[in-house]
């Protein structure tokens, strides 16, 4: 568990889908995700966080306002699927209530801080679509760089779909040289 000054990055509990999946269902959260998530892709999503969680020691944890308790997304690290397989990558996604409060920041550096504490890794990546410029710009602030020549067609969409082409962003471990512009 991971505490902030507002947040709880943690383990998921079945408590979690509901809010989770209401989450899933507003279309300008998933607008540059997917489609909006059925009761039992959030049931599989938390089995599979805690799956990985229990064998790497972290996941894309339950993000949890202290002030409340209440569940407002997930903020995490991944290892990374092709194209970016063998790599780790930070990603986060709020619910739309808890947008414009800095809190996707502040569990992304706690995240980030967790990484380069308990991973022995030379960075961290993270991917998102041209158009998503709020995600964008958080990477950028967290100190993170667009990798030129690391965009990529994901896999999960067929071309012309809106969100295959994605773009990959790197921040260094500490003290490490930046990363490659290929």
């Amino acid at each position: 568990m991971i505490v902030t000054d507002r947040l709880i990055l943690r383990r998921w509990r079945r408590d979690d889908i509901l809010p989770f999946h209401a989450m899933g269902q507003d279309a300008e959260v998933m607008r540059y995700l997917g489609p909006p998530m059925s009761i039992e892709e959030c049931v599989r999503v938390r089995r599979r966080m805690n799956a990985i969680h229990g064998n790497r020691g972290h996941s894309f944890w339950a993000l949890e306002r202290r002030s409340d308790r209440a569940f407002i997304g997930f903020c995490g690290l991944m290892p990374g699927t092709p194209p970016i397989d063998g790599q780790v990558e930070v990603g986060w996604r709020l619910a739309r209530s808890a947008w414009g409060q800095g809190l996707a920041g502040e569990a992304a550096r706690a995240t980030l801080d967790w990484a380069w504490e308990h991973l022995s890794v030379p960075g961290i990546v993270a991917v998102t679509v041209p158009a998503n410029h709020r995600s964008r710009a958080l990477m950028e602030r967290l100190g993170m760089e667009r990798l030129r020549g690391g965009d990529f067609a994901h896999p999960d969409h067929l071309a012309g779909h809106p969100l295959r082409h994605q773009i990959r962003y790197a921040i260094a471990r500490p003290g490490h040289r930046r990363p490659a512009h290929g």
